[in-house]
């Protein structure tokens, strides 16, 4: 089948995408757009874009909503398999250069009880609220570390919960030292998040040792020995760069991130990279990558641009160093914790294998449906062992029709 071609392939419609498609689409460039979300957004604005940044029905750009990249032949050619229409032929689509803006996902740290229904990640509460889950009048708390938390709390309270708690592991020294050297825009900014939270019960040095309930959450435990009940519990303890796609594509990774240089560019000649899947920094920094790599693109730079990257990475260093996850979080999971939810394999079955390699074999561990994104990272700082390495197709699991040849009409 030929592929749809374009001049640049955007893989990502959060902040970096949507900025580096502006930018190309401003340089009248041909622009194949690629997300699994239903809209622009990614999981920072999902369907609440900013007006200015409405871009999807230009002449210039193909728009592909609801589809996920499962399979690639080299840099330039990638195989699309639809989510909205899975029974739809798969679609190839190819261009001379490669855009990854391919965002993060939650970062986990299991504790007993954390696969309790009405447990969910912060940033998986914040979307399903927006999306309409009904969250009014439930007892709400919200733990783990960095500013998602109040993000988190900020959409869960304005939908109607009742937060009882915001549990912050990070010390209340640490808290106030980063909030001291925060750029003043930032200064604003929390302080209207922290003036509409206001009376919302806060709590620094504080996290969940244990989530209670029989047949769905009741409860927490902190790490003082008290209880809070509640039915909902958002964790957040921060972000993971998506690097799957990159890693197939043969991309160098460092440090969990996609490797980039000056120009955003990655270790292969025409892709680059923008975003938190080259390091976890927020929506500034994600907004500045995605124009400044449309901007390499297209040979063109931009030294204010530059100076506010320079700002962005500085602040993401804090950012990380402030919110790590202190060592006690890593030792709350006792032997009978689930750390594999997808083939429901404990601490104990992981602790009695050498490696990744050795568990996915003897356990299944890693082989459900998340891939190990999830129980991967989780088992790296248990256990200690390596990331898994080798990425291999399809990215996801899809039908097998996915790599069949189309059928020829009867």
């Amino acid at each position: 089948m030929n592929p749809v071609e374009a001049d640049v392939i955007v893989v990502g419609a959060g902040p970096a995408g949507l900025a580096a498609v502006r930018r190309l689409l401003q340089a009248n460039q041909r622009v194949i757009w690629v997300d699994q979300g239903a809209r622009p957004g990614g999981q920072i604005w999902r369907s609440a874009v900013p007006q200015q940044w409405e871009i999807a029905t230009h002449p210039h750009l193909l728009w592909l909503p609801g589809h996920a990249v499962i399979a690639a032949e080299g840099q330039q050619r990638l195989l699309l398999h639809s989510l909205i229409n899975p029974s739809q032929a798969s679609l190839w689509i190819s261009a001379p250069r490669l855009l990854l803006a391919l965002g993060a996902r939650e970062r986990f740290l299991p504790f007993p009880g954390w696969t309790l229904p009405g447990v969910h990640g912060a940033g998986g509460l914040q979307a399903l609220v927006k999306n309409g889950w009904p969250i009014r009048s439930q007892r709400t708390v919200l733990a783990g570390s960095g500013p998602l938390l109040l993000a988190a709390a900020d959409t869960v309270r304005a939908a109607g919960a009742d937060l009882r708690l915001i549990a912050e592991q990070a010390s209340a020294t640490t808290l106030t030292r980063f909030a001291a050297r925060l750029p003043q825009g930032k200064i604003a900014q929390a302080a209207a998040l922290r003036w509409r939270l206001r009376g919302a019960p806060y709590r620094a040095a504080t996290w969940v040792v244990r989530a209670l309930g029989e047949y769905k959450l009741e409860a927490v435990e902190l790490n003082d020995g008290s209880h809070v009940s509640c039915e909902a519990l958002g964790i957040g303890f921060g972000l993971l760069p998506n690097t799957a796609l990159a890693e197939l594509l043969g991309c160098r990774i460092s440090a969990g991130a996609i490797a980039v240089d000056g120009a955003l560019q990655t270790s292969l000649k025409d892709v680059y990279a923008a975003g938190e899947c080259t390091g976890i920094g927020g929506v500034d920094k994600a907004l500045i990558e995605g124009e400044l790599a449309a901007l390499q693109m297209l040979g063109q730079d931009d030294a204010r641009l530059r100076r506010a990257h320079v700002r962005a990475q500085a602040f993401a260093g804090r950012l990380a160093a402030s919110f790590a996850p202190r060592p006690a979080l890593l030792q709350l999971a006792d032997a009978k914790t689930t750390i594999c939810r997808c083939e429901n394999v404990t601490l104990a079955e992981l602790k009695t294998q050498a490696d990744w390699r050795s568990a996915k074999l003897q356990t299944r561990c890693g082989m459900g449906a998340c891939q190990g994104r999830i129980c991967g990272p989780i088992t790296q700082e248990l256990l200690g062992w390596p990331a898994q390495q080798g990425v291999r197709e399809p990215l996801q699991p899809v039908p097998l029709g996915c790599f069949l040849p189309p059928r020829e009409p009867a």
